[in-house]
Parts: C-alpha cells; sequence; structure tokens
C-alpha cells in the first residue's frame, strides 16, 4: 500500500507538473503569437518607410514570417519540457530529409530571389511565360501570383519563372502598333495614306515622335496590304489599336475605299 500511494502520489506530481508546463506553452504560444504579429507589422512599416518595392516587401514578409513562426515553436517546445538542443538535431535531422523530399521548393525560392535581384517583373506588370499571362499581382516566397485579363489567377512557381522565357509587354514606357488594312486593287495609295493620316491626327495618344509609318506593304492575290505603324504609351496599347481599326473601317466605308474579297475568275473552254 506504502508503495501504491507513492505511485499515486508520484503520477499526481507528474500531473500537476504537466498542468503547469501545458499552461506554460500556452501562454508562450498566446504572447509569441501576439509578438509574431506586432513584428511582421512592425517590419512591413520599416519597408515602407524606406519606401521598399511592393515585391521585396511580399518576398521579406514571408521570409520573416516562416522564421518567426519556427522560433515560436522551439519556444514553445522548451516550455513543454523537451530538450531543445536534441531536438535541435532531430529539427535539422528533418529539415535535411525535408530539403532533400522539396528540392522543388528549395528551387523555388531561389528563383524567388533570382527574380529580385534581377527584376525581370514587378507587381503590376503584364508578363507572359510558360504559356500562361496577366498582371503580377504579388511576388511570394515559392510562387509568383498573376491575374489573366479574364479574371483567372495563377499561381506560378518563382523556379520555373526564373528558368524559363519571359515576356514582359509592361516594361517598356511605350510601344509600336502593327496592323495591316486591305484594299481593293485600283484605289489610289495616296488616298488610303491621306485617310490613315487624318485618322491618326485625330488621335492625341499616338506619338507623333517617332513619326508614324504608313506604306504599301503586299501585293497580295485579291487586295492591296497597307502596313501601318504607330507608336503609343504601353498603357495606350489595346485602347488605341482597336480604336485605329474601328476608325478606319468608318472612314474608308464613308470615303468610298472598297474592301476586298477574295475572288475567282472561271474560264469555260
Amino acid at each position: 500500500m506504502e508503495q501504491l500511494d507513492k505511485l499515486i502520489q508520484h503520477l499526481i506530481d507528474a500531473c500537476i507538473s504537466l498542468g503547469y508546463r501545458l499552461v506554460a506553452a500556452v501562454l508562450v504560444y498566446a504572447i509569441g503569437r501576439y509578438l509574431v504579429h506586432w513584428l511582421n507589422k512592425a517590419a512591413l512599416k520599416i519597408m515602407e518607410r524606406r519606401k521598399m518595392e511592393p515585391e521585396v516587401q511580399g518576398f521579406v514578409k514571408g521570409v520573416v514570417a516562416v522564421f518567426l513562426n519556427l522560433l515560436l515553436a522551439v519556444a514553445v517546445i522548451g516550455a513543454l519540457g523537451i530538450e531543445t538542443t536534441s531536438f535541435a538535431a532531430l529539427l535539422a535531422a528533418l529539415g535535411a530529409a525535408i530539403g532533400m523530399a522539396l528540392s522543388g521548393q528549395m528551387q523555388n525560392f531561389a528563383g524567388g530571389i533570382i527574380i529580385l535581384i534581377n527584376k525581370p517583373y514587378k507587381i503590376g506588370d503584364f508578363i507572359a511565360t510558360n504559356g500562361m499571362s496577366g498582371n503580377v499581382v504579388e511576388i511570394g516566397v515559392f510562387s509568383t501570383i498573376l491575374r489573366s485579363v479574364d479574371n483567372i489567377t495563377y499561381n506560378v512557381p518563382n523556379g520555373i519563372i526564373s528558368s524559363n522565357p519571359l515576356t514582359n509587354f509592361s516594361q517598356q514606357p511605350t510601344r509600336r502598333i502593327d496592323f495591316s488594312v486591305g484594299v481593293e486593287y485600283g484605289t489610289s495609295v495616296e488616298q488610303v495614306r491621306e485617310s490613315i493620316m487624318r485618322i491618326i491626327a485625330d488621335d492625341a495618344r499616338i506619338l507623333a515622335d517617332p513619326e508614324p509609318f504608313i506604306a504599301l506593304g503586299e501585293l497580295a492575290d485579291s487586295s492591296v496590304n497597307i502596313t501601318v505603324r504607330v507608336w503609343v504609351k504601353t498603357e495606350d496599347y489595346w485602347p488605341v489599336l482597336f480604336n485605329l481599326r474601328e476608325t478606319v473601317y468608318r472612314t474608308f466605308n464613308k470615303e468610298g475605299i472598297g474592301f476586298p474579297f477574295p475572288q475567282l475568275t472561271v474560264h469555260q473552254a
């Protein structure tokens, strides 16, 4: 009975000690979560005060969050009474195993660093890569988020972006619009050129420098194709292109400039 009493007393003491450790761990976790949230906000304010690029802010914020949460996990485990030195060794071994299993994610992390260093794009740019295109919404630790023109969200791994061809449509301040319009054979090229020049002159979004280019581009099977090249600001590219085509169509119909269609002449023997 004496031994049983000692065993019961030992169990009671162990439960009380475990209870204290659990309460301590809960307090450490609660205070730690508050500190992590506060430190994340403080880091974000510091980056905003230093006017760091939004893409750098998002990347650093993600790295800081992972690091702080890892420290919080170690602190909670220490509060539970588990030896952190042995846990650190176990964590290192586990990290090595996870690193081998998630080598692709490490490649994505390295790709994110390469993107931040080389800056092939920034938040708000319209890019195309690996068959996907859209505006850059966020540059994260492991991936870049794109939103397409039809509101589809793409989550593209940074490793894929950094190691494959990428087209940035927003990097330069100006772009050139190229389009071709076909007219009937027999139509005066000078009349067509003058009509298009009036249309260009009436649109203030079209730049005067570089000078607009209008020339006879091709003598096709059923049409004389006129090549038109004008320069606009990058943000005006699509509005000007669509408006230019519509205005050319309305103006040519008004001025009697005919649009061709395929024709076939058959001679009966």
